[in-house]
């Protein structure tokens, strides 16, 4: 056992002998707000959309419009006019769900389809929605995907994933926690993430979620390559959320402002759980953090703290350096209270996490009281809203996987109606049914969305069962929700929702929890997903769509349609009546 071996033993073994990079605090700038109330965008946010709706977003729906064009398929008049007026661009969002490394890849695969640096994305016409896109939302596998992408300056996802350019790739040979069965190379590994959590500890309390956030980094993030896995590098330590918006692709609005959910697991909230293996109540309040700032939306709370000065709890001293990039990709990930709810449920927690969580114990014991098993931000909101937000008076927000309560797929921060969102591209691969989706990241959110609709955009009609999904197909090809005139967006979903139509064997359905992956399992994952994204239904006995490229761009452009009063016509008739599913 890891546990067996001194502390000061494992932290020599590690070769590292000061801290890493970690928090600091500071007076705040005299113009420091410590939480902004309210369900409108932040000022930041407000200015970098306006910038790439008027530097980039022009000159990115004309490629795409092209990439369309090129199909031979005749549009009507109105999707040209519509993708070629700066006035009239609509705005596109895109959502990726959590399922672990089968989601983030998954995600990927989409992605990449969505990119108008693929030739074969172009060729396809799916190409060039990636670089219109707004947003870009993740959570669990998703948020790795999101965080590693931004992180990495926006590299092409062949890049992302296997390494080229300025970015190292996935580092998908090593096991998340256990990295090595070799005990001496373990307990280094072990050793490592300690390590590089000791100066946030001589400040904050930490977790198991911290250890977490620091070995997701040594698989996404930059600084660590795999010849230098086991080394004594920063790996990545120094790489905060709110600083990637200095990077050349956010300075030139090129990337989609990346969005992390979160889930608050408060020992205050009692709700109906949402079934098929949903943790927490879906009256859970649900938290985002974008790069400007982490807040609440549910009007519960509608509360908001700058990203850049995480963990301050005050408006006199101002931490920075709490929002470590793949921290934040951790929480919206984190796992690991669902196995600490038993009598034996410390040694779950031990089991599954390597043995992680007793030696961040013992390495920095905690408070009395403290959840090791949560991602834990000190609480901002402390006083606010006590009458509707359950955790006012606590001290910390015990932060945990953004999915847990059912929204696999992080759908909500897309009806903040600031955000106008037009169009969200919902990405799903969780885990219904045999590895693969089946609607119910979409019930659940129409579901909860009847809890708090308070403040926020409808979300569109979605049946309301599994059994209903399944018997009209929803999820084994892509579909439209919302196609009627609605107030709020409209939804193509894109699920991983059944094996390959040509009856190749299934690549995509993998477990939740497999943290290995071979280069050709990630080949044929990404290859087999390019294909889910591009092939639309299958038509007329063929196995794919010819016409989906244009279906794509007549929902991207519908609700500006609707706005200009023009009625559909042309293929987009036929393609809403292909693709739509209407209560």
């Amino acid at each position: 056992m890891l546990s067996s071996l001194p502390v000061l033993g494992l932290l020599v073994l590690s070769g590292f002998t000061n801290a890493d990079v970690g928090p600091s605090f500071q007076r705040c700038p005299a113009d420091f707000q410590l939480v902004r109330r309210g369900q409108t965008v932040s000022a930041a946010e407000a200015r970098y959309v306006e910038q790439k709706r008027k530097k980039v977003l022009p000159v990115a729906f004309k490629a795409y419009l092209h990439n369309v064009q090129q199909t031979g398929v005749v549009l009507p008049h109105y999707v040209k006019s519509i993708l070629e007026c700066e006035e009239e661009l609509p705005t596109v969002s895109i959502a990726t769900s959590g399922g672990g490394y089968r989601a983030a890849i998954f995600g990927a695969g989409v992605l990449n389809a969505l990119d108008g640096r693929n030739a074969s994305s172009a060729k396809k016409a799916t190409g060039g929605l990636l670089q219109a896109a707004t947003h870009l939302a993740g959570l669990s596998g998703g948020s790795w995907l999101v965080t590693s992408l931004a992180q990495a300056n926006f590299p092409t996802i062949q890049n992302l994933v296997f390494g080229g350019g300025d970015f190292g790739g996935w580092i998908t040979d090593f096991d998340l926690w256990t990295a090595s069965a070799d005990p001496a190379v373990q307990a280094k590994f072990a050793a490592g993430l300690l390590q590089e959590i000791a100066a946030k500890a001589t400040l904050f309390p930490v977790s198991v979620g911290d250890a977490w956030g620091r070995s997701l980094a040594r698989h996404f993030s930059n600084g660590t390559t795999l010849a230098t896995f086991f080394g004594n590098t920063s790996h990545g330590g120094g790489i905060l959320f709110s600083d990637l918006i200095k990077l050349p692709t956010f300075a030139s609005h090129a990337q989609p402002l990346p969005i992390v959910t979160v889930n608050l697991d408060s020992k205050h909230i009692n709700g109906t759980v949402f079934p098929g293996g949903s943790f927490l109540p879906l009256n859970s309040p649900m938290f985002e953090i974008n790069l400007f700032e982490m807040g609440c939306y549910d009007a519960v709370l509608a509360a908001h703290t700058p990203t850049q000065h995480l963990g301050s709890t005050n408006a006199s001293l101002c931490a920075s350096g709490f929002d470590e990039a793949m921290f934040v990709a951790g929480a919206s990930s984190n796992l690991w209270n669902q196995v600490n709810v038993t009598d034996a449920g410390a040694a779950n927690l031990a089991g599954s996490t390597a043995n992680l969580s007793v030696l961040v114990n013992e390495t920095y014991p905690q408070p009395p009281g403290l959840r090791l098993d949560t991602s834990n931000v000190p609480n901002a909101f402390r006083g606010i809203a006590p009458e509707t937000f359950a955790d006012s008076n606590e001290t910390i927000l015990a932060l945990c996987d953004g999915g847990e309560d059912g929204q696999v797929t992080p759908l909500q921060p897309m009806l903040v109606p600031d955000r106008k969102v037009d169009v969200v591209i919902a990405i799903d691969a969780a885990n219904d049914v045999g590895g693969f989706a089946a609607g119910a990241s979409l019930i659940a959110t129409q579901q909860r969305m009847q809890l708090f609709p308070q403040g926020l955009l409808p979300f569109p009609a979605v049946p309301s069962t599994l059994a209903a999904f399944a018997a009209a197909g929803l999820a084994t090809r892509p579909t439209f929700f919302g196609c009627a005139p609605a107030a709020g967006p409209l939804l193509v979903y894109i699920a991983n929702g059944a094996p390959p139509r040509d009856g190749a064997a299934p690549r995509t359905n993998t477990s939740t929890f497999q943290s290995v992956y071979t280069a050709d399992a990630l080949h044929g994952m990404l290859d087999q997903t390019f294909v889910v994204a591009t092939q639309g239904a299958a038509v007329g006995g063929a196995l794919e769509d010819a016409e989906w490229g244009a279906c794509l761009a007549c929902a991207v452009v519908d609700r500006a349609r609707a706005r200009q009063g023009v009625k559909r016509s042309g293929v987009c008739t036929t393609c809403f009546a292909r693709y739509c599913w209407e209560a």
